[in-house]
């Protein structure tokens, strides 16, 4: 009886601490998400210049530049949240997520 509570033990205490790191994870994730989405704020107008005959600056271009990195750091992101069944995707998601934090000269978002 006492290996099978032992057992028992070490599995709660398994997925307590899994479930505690995933939504570690989530929060962390949502909060460089929600950081990035913040700073394109300004992207439409910018956008909107050339049909309201304006030209772009050269300070503009760069403006510009730096938003579709932005947009292009959480393209992963939108898919799953955009596409129907992408919820599929999530393992794959995760997996290119941990992929690409441990590439050298990469650090973890946020």
């Amino acid at each position: 009886m006492a290996v099978k509570r032992s057992r028992v033990t070490k599995l709660y205490s398994a997925g307590r601490t899994a479930y505690r790191s995933i939504s570690d994870l989530t929060e962390r994730e949502k909060k460089y998400v929600w950081n990035e989405i913040l700073q394109v704020k300004g992207l439409m107008p910018l956008l909107m210049k050339p049909r309201n005959k304006q030209r772009w600056t050269p300070e503009d271009r760069a403006e510009l530049r730096v938003h579709l990195r932005r947009l292009s750091n959480i393209s992963p992101y939108l898919v799953v949240l955009a596409m129907p069944g992408s919820f599929l995707m999530l393992p794959a998601l995760a997996w290119w997520l941990d992929r690409r934090r441990n590439r050298p000269g990469l650090g973890a978002p946020g």
